[in-house]
């Protein structure tokens, strides 16, 4: 897999962590930051609520604002900045609640942190007489295409991308916690719930990569987020989720898959079952020398915590991307999140010393 037919972690200002096509040369070890909306909140003032999200014009004019802070802060960085001088109207709208939203659970915002899903979740009868939402008359679903029409007609081009989460992910914010049990006790109810929130999923991406494609901004990879797989063991993954991860996989040219920071690998081996994966990401404590193995051509991505970016000195996080490099390597070093706080100059550092190492590689 060339670069090309890579992708790479993105963090637009704001917005939860995303993939993105690789189109130019990559860092031995690439770093992405990415900063909470409080964090922007408190340095800009900006209300990350109910119109942040609704607004394009409203989000457009807050973009330019945090790109502005973020070259005054961390000059020649390109923290949160694709390669064009393009502005991302698109990604972080609705944070992780699109598709609950689609079926009807409400989003809860915040001045200064992502929207959330309510906790309004799906009776055992509803969800027996689910079925995926017509997109072309669901009014979320329609008021989000509203957006992006606006967003090609003003910008002349969709740039951006967004969060439609994983299937676990989105059946986890219609059953609530439920969700577990009900793999032991309503399998087939629950397969039932995955393969509704799966065509959703796909029929959603593929209704937003066509208008993009009218307004010269196309794409033809998914990202499926796996943020709760570690709420399940492998043979769950394998008999729930798996065929579904192979289905989205199969709809699309390639995908990634994104684990949290948590340690992947118990899921490892069935992740080689699915096809054409051109991203994959997860914690410092996952086998780095197995997964190079087991996935050689693809990007891969250690999600590096806020925590250890704030608290650990920076001798240990030296030897943490020394190790990174070294077994991982190359790879984009994802620090999302970083809360506000944090010094500006920590960040300066661990971008400096991702230089610094890559250069010992290249």
């Amino acid at each position: 897999m060339n670069p090309t037919q890579q992708l790479i972690s993105y963090i637009a200002p704001a917005a939860p962590a995303t993939r993105r096509p690789a189109t130019e040369n990559l860092h031995f070890l690439r770093p992405e930051i990415g900063f909470t909306p409080k964090w922007y909140h408190k340095a800009l003032n900006i209300n990350f609520g109910k119109k942040w999200h609704s607004n394009p014009n409203y989000r457009r004019q807050t973009r330019i604002l945090m790109v502005k802070e973020l070259n005054k802060r961390f000059p020649k960085s390109q923290i949160a900045q694709m390669e064009t001088a393009d502005i991302d109207v698109l990604t972080g709208t609705y944070g992780a609640s699109a598709i609950a939203a689609i079926y009807g659970i409400p989003i809860k915002y915040d001045k200064e942190q992502w929207p959330t899903s309510e906790h309004q979740y799906l009776s055992e009868a509803e969800l027996e007489n689910l079925s995926p939402p017509d997109l072309d008359q669901n009014i979320f679903f329609q008021s989000l295409m509203d957006q992006v029409d606006w967003i090609g007609k003003n910008e002349g081009k969709v740039i951006g991308f967004m969060n439609w989460q994983g299937v676990l992910n989105n059946a986890q914010r219609l059953r609530g916690q439920d969700i577990f049990m009900d793999m032991y006790l309503a399998p087939e109810r629950t397969k039932h719930l995955l393969d509704c929130v799966c065509t959703t999923m796909i029929e959603a991406a593929k209704q937003l990569h066509q208008n993009q494609k009218k307004y010269a901004g196309t794409q033809t990879f998914f990202t499926i987020s796996n943020c709760l797989v570690n709420m399940v063991n492998p043979e769950l993954y394998e008999e729930f989720l798996l065929p579904f991860d192979q289905k989205i996989a199969a709809s699309f040219d390639v995908i990634g898959i994104h684990n949290c920071a948590w340690n992947a690998n118990p899921y490892l081996d069935h992740y080689t079952k699915i096809p054409r994966v051109a991203y994959l990401d997860m914690g410092i404590g996952s086998n780095l020398e197995k997964t190079r193995s087991l996935f050689p051509n693809t990007r891969r991505s250690i999600m590096y915590t806020p925590m250890d970016v704030a608290n650990k000195k920076i001798s240990e996080i030296r030897l943490d991307l020394e190790q990174i490099a070294r077994n991982y390597g190359p790879c984009d070093v994802v620090a999302a999140d970083i809360e506000y706080g944090t010094p500006d100059e920590r960040v300066t550092e661990l971008i400096d010393l991702c230089k610094i190492i890559s250069d010992e590689y290249e």
